[in-house]
């Protein structure tokens, strides 16, 4: 899949929230008749006017022309490896301590998990640096060791996640 979606003419993506797969989204018929695309979580859909709200799926919103297809990797995976994914995406650049305290999995589990995603191009290596982390997920607010390794979520990585979201009816 490419960095840049490929979404059907009729969609717009909103330039408020960004949505990306696997968000949740929804769409809001603008005044000029647009059909925008916007995280189902949007602060700005608050002001909007319930009768304008369409329900959607990324599945609507994509261009079915080159449509992504995972590789016959994705068969390997199980849901840990998904729930390591899901954590990258929701969180952003972390290491497999992190990981595992967040999961409730092993340390070592965590270690070869992010091994296993990289290895398939899932997750990516980036230098040690500086991470503010929410509260409750770390006790200090900023946090940088040079001894982990830090890892962050691929393009493809997002989108095995999104055709996982889309197909899970068919598990």
């Amino acid at each position: 899949m490419a960095d840049e979606l490929r979404i059907r003419d009729a969609y717009t993506l909103a330039r408020c929230c960004t949505p990306t797969p696997p968000d949740e989204i929804i769409g809001y018929y603008s005044h000029d008749n647009v059909l925008k695309v916007h995280r189902r979580t949007c602060p700005n859909l608050g002001k909007a006017e319930p009768e304008r709200l369409v329900a959607l799926s990324w599945a609507d919103v994509l261009d079915e022309r080159g449509a992504f297809e995972p590789d016959d990797d994705y068969a390997a995976l199980e849901p840990v490896d998904f729930a390591v994914l899901a954590h990258h995406d929701r969180y952003g650049v972390d290491y497999a301590q992190v990981v595992a305290r967040k999961l409730g999995i092993s340390k070592q589990e965590a270690f070869d998990r992010h091994r296993k995603l990289r290895d398939l191009g899932l997750l990516a290596r980036v230098e040690p640096l500086m991470i503010q982390y929410r509260k409750g997920v770390v006790d200090n607010k900023w946090i940088k060791h040079r001894n982990h390794t830090y890892y962050d979520l691929t393009a493809r990585g997002r989108a095995y996640l999104a055709w996982r979201c889309d197909h899970d009816d068919l598990r």
